[in-house]
């Protein structure tokens, strides 16, 4: 059984390895050695090339890698109206690793500006792809600008100020990319699943509890409006920097709320290894609503899960949420920032494969 609706059988979170002429012509434009339009069309060969390798796999939904990202969050969302990007004193803290000092802000109003680079490049990504895949959009979820050190409390001393002019923000970037032919697009969101860390500490404004229902009217105010044809997935993240990770736990806190009422079309979840915790939390999808990808599969590293273990857990996963409703994928993307993680581009590949194979070998 496949299936020819978003999120696919098969499908893959989104960021790819950049290849060494990418990160050479990075190099190359920091020094001054190329032009900008020399680097956007080394970034535009290289997409072309794993556009044909994607389709070439097996895969039915296809990215462009993130190829033009630093990182996967704040490109989308320092070109925004009333955010900025900055280098803060401290990184993020991951497993025994700090992340590379960049973040955003909050600088003033916030609203989506209607010549945003991303829906350009989406227009020629999606000429790439020429209708021989469905061309998939990956940008931070809008819970991502709800971190404590985020919003400006002299621009917005008000918090639903905040919130209502974040969400119409989004309502807005939803629209501009369904206009730009845009049909499958993924909300990537470390914030809400970070909500379901155990030793996460609340000192701020708000309590957990309280941060939940925020996170999930922020998710179905965005949704509100959204075209019925536009497939809407979140991706729930607990941190990919360089194969480590930046917290632990299952999403049973958050499963109740946000897994039970969110009204996207699909789940990416992460189930790579123990820190994931069990299958429990999927008691809260709703029986033929979201449908629910099970990341069995490690971006962390190039070795091959064992076949008959990844069939024996989706079987078990199938105790929470019926068959048809589920598909699988890799945990997380493969290089969330620039860097990438520690593994090879064949093997890349080789993960993607086997997993077009599987999920050939499950739903036929």
């Amino acid at each position: 059984m496949t299936t020819q609706v978003a999120p696919f059988r098969a499908d893959h979170v989104g960021s790819l390895l950049r290849p060494e002429r990418i990160h050479k012509a990075r190099k190359d434009f920091s020094e001054g050695t190329i032009s900008k339009e020399e680097l956007y069309n080394i970034e535009t060969e290289e997409i072309t090339k794993i556009v044909d390798k994607q389709i070439e796999v097996g895969l039915q939904a296809v990215t462009d890698g993130e190829f033009r990202r630093r990182f996967w969050h704040t490109d989308f969302l320092e070109c925004l109206n009333g955010v900025e990007g900055y280098v803060p004193e401290t990184g993020y803290i991951f497993k025994g690793m700090e992340t590379e000092r960049y973040n955003v802000r909050n600088n003033g109003k916030i609203s989506f500006d209607k010549n945003h680079p991303h829906v350009k490049e989406f227009i020629e990504f999606k000429e790439i792809v020429n209708g021989r895949a469905v061309a998939k959009q990956t940008i931070p979820s809008p819970n991502q600008l709800f971190h404590e050190d985020i919003r400006n409390h002299e621009v917005y001393p008000n918090f639903e100020d905040f919130k209502n002019d974040v969400i119409k923000a989004y309502q807005d970037a939803l629209q501009a990319f369904y206009d730009a032919g845009c049909r499958y697009l993924q909300l990537d969101d470390v914030y809400i699943a970070g909500l379901s860390a155990p030793d996460l500490e609340f000192n701020g404004e708000f309590s957990r509890e309280e941060s939940i229902n925020h996170a999930l009217e922020v998710i179905n105010g965005v949704l509100e409006n959204k075209p019925e044809d536009l497939v809407v997935t979140t991706h729930l993240c607990r941190g990919n920097y360089r194969s480590t990770w930046a917290f632990e736990g299952s999403y049973g806190i958050i499963a109740p709320t946000l897994l039970a009422k969110e009204k996207v079309d699909g789940f990416f979840l992460e189930y790579d290894d123990d820190r994931s915790g069990d299958f429990v939390p999927l008691q809260h999808i709703p029986n033929g609503g979201a449908r629910v990808v099970l990341g069995l599969f490690t971006s962390k590293s190039g070795e091959l899960e064992d076949k008959e273990t990844i069939k024996a857990r989706i079987q078990e996963a199938t105790q929470y949420v019926p068959l048809e409703q589920l598909c699988i994928s890799p945990q997380c993307g493969f290089a969330s920032t620039h860097h990438g993680n520690e593994l090879t581009e064949d093997e890349q590949w080789a993960k993607l494969k086997y997993i077009v194979d599987i999920a050939k070998e499950v739903w036929g």
